[in-house]
């Protein structure tokens, strides 16, 4: 009798507990299904869902972008070099903070452009015409001048000077380096098919108004802003 009795708790314990597997199951078999990958269709176009396995593919680069990209990061590098004098040239704070706002983003800048030709397989440095193979670490490097960047003369005098004559000779070679950046920027965009890749554009996008932005502080200290 006592048996009977408890045979209504019995099958509800046993009903929880199997609504608590199926619970536990369907949590398991949701935690095994892939993710699903949905491709945004063209306006007027229905969505697709893609296969589990689909892989994301880069989009095509001209080689042009990538050139660009090569050329920047030696351009970049030598204003790293410059900003890279002013500790023991000069007690200017304004021209202190100035080259290490230029240092750190170009640093940076410098960082993005490997990354993104590496990412698509593409060399970080230049090759000059007829030199491919050389080591470019010697002393060929420095002549390969892009639009604005100072030659090795220009260079020789900024690191003899000091005080306010570096002072001076820093923000206009400055000045023209970062000219030359617009050039570069410029050059990319009217070449036809080159700058199409969002990274590429927001990238170079962002070079052209922050050096426009850092040529106005530079006039100013110069005493050339109108």
């Amino acid at each position: 009798m006592m048996y009977f009795r408890f045979l209504p708790r019995l099958y509800f314990i046993f009903a929880i507990l199997f609504l608590l597997s199926l619970t536990i199951l369907a949590q398991t078999e949701d935690s095994k299904t892939s993710p699903v990958i949905v491709q945004p269709g063209a306006p007027g176009q229905e969505t697709r869902v893609l296969p589990s396995n689909t892989k994301a593919k880069l989009p095509p680069v001209s080689r042009k972008d990538v050139e660009f990209m090569q050329g920047m990061i030696h351009h970049h590098s030598q204003a790293v070099e410059m900003t890279a004098l002013i500790e023991a040239r000069t007690e200017n704070k304004e021209i202190r903070r100035l080259g290490a706002r230029i240092s750190q983003s170009q640093t940076d800048e410098m960082n993005f452009m490997k990354r993104w030709l590496e990412i698509r397989g593409e060399k970080t440095e230049m090759e000059m015409p007829g030199m491919e193979g050389m080591d470019m670490s010697d002393h060929k490097r420095h002549e390969m001048l892009m639009p604005g960047m100072l030659t090795k003369k220009q260079m020789d005098v900024l690191k003899n000077a000091k005080g306010v004559s570096f002072d001076k000779l820093f923000l206009a070679g400055m000045i023209q380096h970062h000219k030359g950046a617009l050039e570069m920027v410029k050059d990319l965009f009217n070449t036809t098919g080159a700058g199409q890749d969002a990274e590429l554009f927001t990238f170079a996008t962002d070079v052209d108004s922050g050096q426009r932005a850092e040529i106005n502080i530079m006039q100013t200290l110069l005493g050339d802003n109108p």
